[in-house]
């Protein structure tokens, strides 16, 4: 899944699995306090610009954390059927 994937949204995808073991909510926060942290902006602005136009590859952790940057009092859970197994 990862292979050829552009180094922002790798390095989101590997952020999410770190969090996956927590509640759906308190893992986007988590991972969205992680790049709030310490990602370069243009990192952030680069990941945006992926979930907006494809997203496709990115753990729906990861795009909920983007959505939870963006507005930080609303991460809402994608729908149960496209969360992925653990």
């Amino acid at each position: 899944m990862t292979d050829g994937l552009p180094p922002h949204v790798r390095l989101a995808n590997e952020i999410a699995i770190q969090f996956a073991h927590l509640d759906f909510t308190d893992g986007a926060t988590r991972v969205a306090k992680h790049m709030h942290d310490f990602w370069d902006p243009r990192m952030l602005r680069a990941l945006f610009t992926y979930k907006d136009t494809t997203g496709q590859d990115l753990d729906p952790l990861a795009a909920a954390a983007v959505d939870h940057l963006r507005h930080p009092t609303d991460p809402q859970p994608p729908p149960r059927e496209s969360r992925p197994q653990t």
